[in-house]
């Protein structure tokens, strides 16, 4: 069976077929398709997006396609930058930017409280699609630490663990991260479907 994965987000591909290696699948991307098409995020949830990108991706290939939407929600910015986590602080920042300008808006904020969240949406070609979730806890840094991850993986200290996402393994992270436990989540639902 070929699935096909809707990021073009080259370090969410590599997690997604990292953690879904254990199926007797073959997992594509979009790009090694040749789908060089933006899908525009409309939604104001993470299912939203995810189910979006998903059933667009999967019309263009006539496969079953693989889409998550994920971000950051810090506690002490009401859950910002939430949906907007690519784009927060302005569309032209990279992502060591992004994350400098979250510092900076926390500055002076004690509550440091976060959490990454992922929803995973799978669309199938006859329309049904399957929906799961993960997160994962921790708080904001006051520097960053690490260089391995990406987005804001480098400010985020994992809950009851002295690392940031960016200072571990891509082991240690897909055992641990929001987009693990979602794939995870998603892969007992493909076993409960049959595959294997």
């Amino acid at each position: 069976m070929r699935f096909v994965l809707a990021s073009a987000n080259p370090g969410k591909v590599r997690e997604m077929r990292e953690i879904l290696s254990e199926f007797d699948l073959e997992i594509v991307s979009r790009d090694e398709l040749g789908i060089d098409f933006d899908v525009e995020e409309t939604g104001s949830t993470f299912v939203e997006n995810a189910l979006i990108k998903a059933r667009a991706i999967s019309e263009a290939t006539g496969l079953p396609a693989i889409a998550d939407d994920s971000g950051l929600a810090v506690d002490a910015l009401g859950g910002r930058p939430g949906v907007y986590s690519s784009s927060f602080g302005g569309a032209e920042l990279n992502a060591d930017q992004r994350y400098l300008y979250l510092l900076e808006e926390m500055k002076n904020m004690e509550q440091r409280s976060a959490k990454y969240v992922c929803t995973i949406v799978c669309a199938f070609p006859d329309g049904s699609s399957l929906t799961v979730f993960g997160e994962c806890r921790g708080r904001i840094c006051t520097a960053p630490r690490g260089s391995g991850g990406f987005g804001y993986d480098p400010v985020f200290l994992i809950e009851g663990k002295d690392k940031t996402m960016a200072e571990l393994s891509p082991e240690e992270k897909n055992e641990i991260s929001h987009r693990g436990e979602a794939l995870r989540n998603f892969a007992l639902l493909l076993r409960e479907r049959g595959y294997q």
